[in-house]
Parts: C-alpha cells; sequence; structure tokens
C-alpha cells in the first residue's frame, strides 16, 4: 500500500534527501522484519467491516496496525499519535498517509483500535505467533531458558474519578526503598536471548510463583538470580529433570574465601553471571530503544497485552534484517 502512496508536497525533500536520520533507518528496517501477512491475519477476523447501512468506512487495517506499532515504538499517547502523524512525515510514510488527499485518523479511532486488539487478545496471538516464526527459523534453540522480572513503575496519583490508586497494583520493597507498580516476569532462550513467556502480575508477586508458567518444558538447564533460589525444592518442579544454575546471594558471594574452592566458586558466579546477562537485553530495548519506562494503562490485563506486544516487537527488532542505507 504505502508504496505506491501518492506523497504530499512537505514529504518529497524528506523522501530524496541523501541522508536518512536514525527514525527513518529504524522504520526501514522494521519495515523489512515484521511479517506484516502474519500480523493483518490475526487481526482481520475481528476488524470492523464496512456496513450495509453506509456511513464514514474505516480506516484500512494495515493503516491501523501501523499506527499502532508506532505507539509502541516510541511511546505514544493515542492524542500525540494523531498530532505525531500531523508533524512527522516518515511516520506519515510508515503509515500510508497523504495529508493532500487521506483522513488521519482522530484520537477517538486510535483508542477503539487499541481496545479492540486487548478485548481479543491480539498481543498475546500476535507474541506466541512470532514465537512460532522464530522457532521455524530457528532461532529459539530451546536447549536452555533464563528467567529474570522486573518491576515497573505505575503512577501512585489518586486525582483519578475514583480518588484510589490502581487496584491491581501493590507495593514490595526492594533493597531500602518502597515501589508501587507490577511486575513483569520473563523467560529467555539461553543461546539467543529472545524472550519465549511473559506473565505480568503485581509488584508484591514473588519470581517463584511464576517460573513453572516460564519455562517451556523443553529445558535441560534453567538459569536465575538469587530471587530464584530453592526453585528445585518447590512442588512443581520435585520431577523435573533440568539442571537448575541459580546465582547466590550477593552477600555470600563477598564472603568466598580467597582459597582454591573459593575463588573456584567466583569463578563459577562469574560463568553464570555472563549467561544471565542476556536475560537483560530484552528489558534494555523495551526501556531504552522503545522508551517504556512506567505502566501507561490501569490494571493488569491492559498492560499484560502492551508488554507482549511490546517483547514481540523486541524479538523482531533483535533479529532485524539489516538493509545498507543508500542515498
Amino acid at each position: 500500500m504505502s508504496g505506491s502512496l501518492q506523497l504530499g508536497f512537505s514529504d518529497y525533500e524528506q523522501v530524496y534527501t541523501k541522508k536518512k536520520t536514525r527514525r527513518q533507518i529504524f522504520l526501514d528496517e522494521m519495515e523489512a522484519t515484521i511479517p506484516w501477512d502474519d500480523f493483518h491475519a490475526l487481526i482481520r477476523p475481528v476488524y470492523h467491516q464496512p456496513s450495509a447501512k453506509g456511513g464514514r468506512p474505516p480506516f484500512p487495517l494495515e493503516v491501523m496496525l501501523r499506527i499502532h506499532l508506532l505507539q509502541q515504538w516510541f511511546t505514544l499517547s493515542d492524542p500525540l499519535m494523531k498530532e505525531m502523524l500531523i508533524d512527522t512525515p516518515c511516520f506519515r510514510r510508515f503509515v500510508g498517509i497523504d495529508m493532500v488527499s487521506d483522513r488521519i485518523p482522530d484520537e477517538t479511532t486510535i483508542l477503539n483500535f487499541r481496545h479492540l486488539l486487548e478485548e481479543h487478545g491480539i498481543g498475546e496471538r500476535i507474541f506466541e505467533a512470532v514465537k512460532q516464526t522464530l522457532k521455524d527459523q530457528g532461532a529459539l534453540l530451546q536447549e536452555g531458558t533464563i528467567l529474570d522480572a522486573m518491576i515497573i513503575h505505575a503512577p501512585s496519583s489518586t486525582k483519578n474519578k475514583k480518588g484510589e490508586r490502581d487496584p491491581e497494583m501493590h507495593s514490595v520493597a526492594k533493597g531500602n526503598q518502597w515501589f508501587f507498580g507490577m511486575r513483569c516476569h520473563i523467560g529467555v532462550d539461553a543461546a539467543s536471548g529472545l524472550v519465549h513467556s511473559v506473565v505480568s502480575t503485581a509488584a508484591n508477586v514473588h519470581e517463584l510463583n511464576t517460573a513453572a508458567e516460564r519455562l517451556h518444558g523443553e529445558e535441560k538447564l534453567v538459569y536465575g538470580d538469587s530471587g530464584h533460589l530453592g526453585i528445585e525444592k518447590r512442588q512443581e518442579f520435585e520431577d523435573n529433570p533440568c539442571q537448575f544454575r541459580i546465582a547466590m546471594r550477593p552477600g555470600q558471594r563477598r564472603a568466598l574465601s580467597n582459597t582454591p574452592q573459593g575463588r573456584l566458586e567466583a569463578l563459577m558466579e562469574t560463568a553464570k553471571a555472563h549467561l544471565r546477562a542476556k536475560v537483560e537485553h530484552p528489558f534494555r530495548v523495551i526501556k531504552c530503544q522503545f522508551g517504556f519506562q512506567k505502566t501507561p494503562y490501569r490494571g493488569l490485563k491492559k498492560n499484560d497485552h502492551n508488554l507482549k506486544m511490546l517483547f514481540a516487537l523486541a524479538n523482531l527488532y533483535r533479529i532485524r534484517q539489516r538493509r545498507p542505507v543508500t542515498a
């Protein structure tokens, strides 16, 4: 669709400039990496069809999907997304909108499309579809899993209609600090660093309580930080044949003696840490590359949908096809 688009006058200068911006390079890479046909096939059965009674026709599915992806990649609210479509030529080109002849979706239309995806669990289905594609390509080897979790801040303000904080979020202490929000638990392929499972809970839910949900059952090795100590003693893992390689608590590691045995244990902990470092890469992508820093919505269901979309896109970003930049 976008390839045959008639460009508006304001777009020509950026199209034919000799140097592309980092934003344009990113969009070109993702354009070539996203399995568009698979995404459309998941959404099309639930997307609004033109009414026989007439009225304004709905925006094309491809336009709305591309707008939704831009929101994920650049952390844009519904009103700001509309403004960016008006102000940013590379966004309009990616979406396939011509300012001269096309309508631009308003914030209510953008909001309703997101609600449609949430209602039908499209985020989880897209995450599973991307995971299956990666398996078929041999990117997910499934011999080992790294477990980790991240606390995500939620607004603690009570300045809303109900005059209360989000009831599905909770407070938790980490070190000497208290945090209010949710916890995102993930399972990552130990070989590739790609995410294969995502579980969303309130912040006060311990990592061990979601460990079984984050394993796919084909692992031979499971790695985790000290928050996963004792995992092998839990009832759901009593008959699990895989090996657990869990890090020591920081205080125990600092207390290791300067003896051959102590130095050997320190080397083993260093090796575990190097392997576990891969689990930080997906978090880095959604936090630093996509700008995700706090919960954008109230309630766990909406935020879980958002996180599954983000990690599906993060997996694709990690394996994106890099094309040479041409003048």
